[in-house]
């Protein structure tokens, strides 16, 4: 399937023009053509050829405590199935490509500190309108056979679900295209178009490209792409690796990582962290994650990060020990310092808009985001408070760490 334009229109002004072909980018170009407006898509590879083609296709509720984010990943949750379904109407072969797969997460505590924390943690949630429940000892081990003895406590999270991220981009991208948009890949922004303190278009690679709004959805490169407009934010990469066994029998049944994973979402340290997470493919290899690392847009893989991810997943599921790995990738992940999205509007350029900042976060959250930009532009009553993912915050305009620049 090819999203490139046909040639003469190219230049021609849209509703909105969107930058970034990832998830974030086809998910809000979904829901505007369905807004009824007209969009045009840049990206500077290819349709999901970034961060959304070197993620596990996460769409999580477990991993979050109460506030902003985790009503974003529950409006998101709703939506996913809501959306699928829609263009499954029309395009049934792209759906059934995502592997929409609500097979539930658990997370597992190993010591008697991880139990405590991680029954506070699912206190918080339940309070907040998640649903999870406690395992004991058997259920666990009825719900995954393998799962390490030394166990000491389990949430079951059902509404945890995983899709095949790139086929879930490229369905959200068809149903948009399918509805007028056009799509423009190796196009990249080099340039603001500006008259009158508002920004008109961008300049491309493949020539200038003009809109009513401008947004940014370049995930780990938003903050390269905002300073090339003008009006920068500090988006930053961060580095995570992912190992893939060589393909199984059913072994792992639920999403399930380590209580620690949580902690380390949240962690700003430049370092190496790692956590586990260990779940299945409907191919039969497993993913084993997760890193976090800043380190710049350095896309070698570390032994030191595969090294660890393997170690740990070995400690949740010891049956790991003897089986072979078959590969290993990384991407980058675009984080900022409070860890939450930058979503809306840039006061200090009419016309540009953010949606970036995800993180890992971003297929989860990918439709919510859409659905909160798409109310905002078309003037759509929203019960939903974004306030919290605004752009004039300290850690947008203001970030206490370091860029590193790529």
């Amino acid at each position: 399937m090819t999203f490139d334009d046909p040639g003469t229109s190219s230049v021609r002004g849209t509703d909105v023009l969107i930058i970034g072909g990832g998830v974030i980018g086809c998910a809000l170009a979904d829901r505007l053509t369905l807004a009824g407006l007209t969009v045009r898509v840049c990206e500077a590879g290819g349709v999901a050829s970034g961060t959304t083609a070197h993620g596990e296709g996460n769409v999580l509720v477990s991993d979050k405590g109460p506030g902003p984010e985790l009503e974003l990943a529950r409006l998101s949750r709703r939506l996913w199935p809501e959306t699928l379904q829609r263009i499954g109407e029309r395009l049934p072969a792209a759906v059934a490509a995502v592997e929409w797969d609500p097979k539930g997460g658990i997370v597992v505590a190993t010591t008697e500190d991880g139990a405590a924390t991680l029954a506070a943690f699912a206190d918080g949630q339940r309070a907040a309108g998640v649903r999870c429940e406690a395992l004991d000892a058997a259920q666990l081990t009825a719900a995954e056979p393998a799962i390490t003895p030394s166990a000491t406590a389990a949430v079951h999270y059902p509404e945890d679900a995983q899709v095949q991220p790139v086929a879930a981009a490229t369905a959200l991208l068809a149903a948009a295209t399918t509805a007028g948009a056009i799509v423009e890949t190796r196009c990249a922004v080099t340039g603001s178009i500006v008259g009158g303190g508002q920004l008109l278009g961008v300049r491309t690679t493949r020539g200038d490209r003009f809109a009513d709004v401008v947004i940014n959805a370049a995930g780990p490169w938003s903050g390269t792409v905002s300073r090339v407009l003008g009006a920068p934010i500090a988006v930053k990469p961060r580095r995570g690796d992912v190992l893939i066994t060589a393909p199984l029998p059913p072994t792992v049944f639920h999403k399930v990582y380590d209580a620690d994973y949580v902690g380390e979402v949240g962690n700003s340290a430049a370092g190496l962290q790692t956590s586990t997470v260990v779940e299945s493919t409907r191919g039969g290899p497993l993913l084993l994650g997760s890193s976090r690392r800043q380190a710049g847009f350095d896309d070698r893989i570390r032994p030191d990060s595969l090294a660890a991810i393997a170690r740990k997943a070995m400690r949740l599921f010891p049956v790991l020990a003897d089986v072979a790995i078959m590969r290993a990738y990384g991407g980058f992940r675009p984080y900022v310092d409070d860890h939450l999205p930058v979503i809306g509007p840039d006061p200090r350029l009419p016309g540009l808009w953010h949606a970036t900042g995800h993180e890992g976060a971003g297929i989860g959250l990918a439709i919510g985001t859409a659905q909160l930009v798409a109310t905002a532009l078309t003037g759509e009553p929203g019960r939903f408070d974004s306030t919290a993912f605004t752009v004039d915050r300290p850690a947008v305009l203001n970030p206490t760490t370091e860029y590193v620049s790529p």
